[in-house]
């Protein structure tokens, strides 16, 4: 190759990536959705319910069109709102986060928290999310209000699950829930919430902000019909086709985001096997605010009785 046709090549593969980059963090980023689903899941002869699960916002207070976003996602009118954490960015979003949030906080709900609930983001080489999970954990850095937090949720009639089970009725449905607290910071305490799941209920719903197996085993072995969770930002840099290269977790990015069956290979009606719901969440950390093919999202789901 000549080195006019090098200079040429290099330098088309540089805008390409400026171009990449410009668009992941200029545009990606803050073009938000709601992504909806349908699932049949509910006892026969039940109403639908409407749950909208948030997760992984990671606000600061600076962000005002995320901010106008989540405020609209009221519109929704969900029966049941589902948060799987990483809420904050910054220990000023408590309150601006609540603001936000306004109606929805009248709605029956549920969470837990994720890391980045307790503690404040740091900065870090950006190429570390490209990379499979290390195990490491950042603990080191200063804690956020998280109290303050779980006090707005809690005093609005959120029911907290850090480590615990709670029941709920939304409508004609009772729901039994099971939750832990952040896996991703080894703080679940699986022990807690061990047990078969109450047959009583309409609906038995595992919560966890990390889709760590160990936690989605237990669930889907306690015989609870679902699990939402987060933490994965659907991979947050993915590729065309490919999607997700990595989940932060130890669940393979196959399952970065959306529905699927867990484990992986099983069928509705099959022993110790439930649903999995991955959020791919609505924020990314201050320090590596980029997206590709990822959009930020929150998700409605749509559960409807079996026929």
């Amino acid at each position: 190759m000549q080195p006019k046709s090098i200079y040429r090549t290099l330098g088309a593969g540089a805008l390409a990536g400026a171009a990449g980059l410009g668009y992941s963090a200029g545009v990606e980023v803050r073009n938000f959705v709601v992504r909806r689903i349908e699932l049949a899941i509910l006892p026969a002869g039940q109403r639908p319910l409407k749950v909208l699960q948030i997760a992984d916002l990671h606000l600061t207070p600076y962000q005002h069109r995320k901010q106008r976003w989540v405020s609209s996602l009221a519109a929704l009118e969900p029966d049941l709102v589902i948060n799987t954490g990483d809420n904050l960015a910054h220990r000023d979003s408590v309150p601006v986060l609540l603001d936000a949030l306004g109606p929805l906080l009248d709605v029956p709900g549920v969470f837990v928290f994720g890391s980045n609930d307790y503690f404040a983001p740091t900065m870090r080489n950006p190429l570390m999310y490209l990379l499979p999970d290390s195990g490491k954990r950042n603990t080191n850095t200063p804690q956020l209000p998280w109290k303050d937090l779980q006090a707005g949720f809690s005093d609005s009639g959120w029911l907290d699950l850090t480590n615990t089970s709670g029941r709920l009725t939304v409508g004609d449905t009772t729901l039994a829930f099971a939750g832990v607290d952040d896996p991703h910071l080894k703080f679940d305490d699986l022990a807690a919430v061990a047990g078969p799941a109450p047959a009583d209920a309409d609906l038995r719903v595992g919560v966890t902000h990390a889709p760590y197996l160990r936690v989605l085993d237990q669930y889907a072995r306690d015989g609870y019909d679902i699990t939402f969770a987060g933490h994965t930002h659907g991979g947050q840099l993915c590729l065309p086709i490919k999607g997700a290269l990595v989940t932060n977790c130890d669940l393979e990015p196959g399952r970065a985001k959306g529905l699927h069956r867990h484990p992986r290979d099983s069928r509705p009606g099959d022993p110790g096997s439930n649903w999995l719901h991955v959020s791919a969440g609505a924020g990314t950390s201050p320090y590596a605010p980029v997206r590709f093919c990822c959009r930020p999202e929150a998700t409605l789901l749509t559960l409807t009785p079996t026929r």
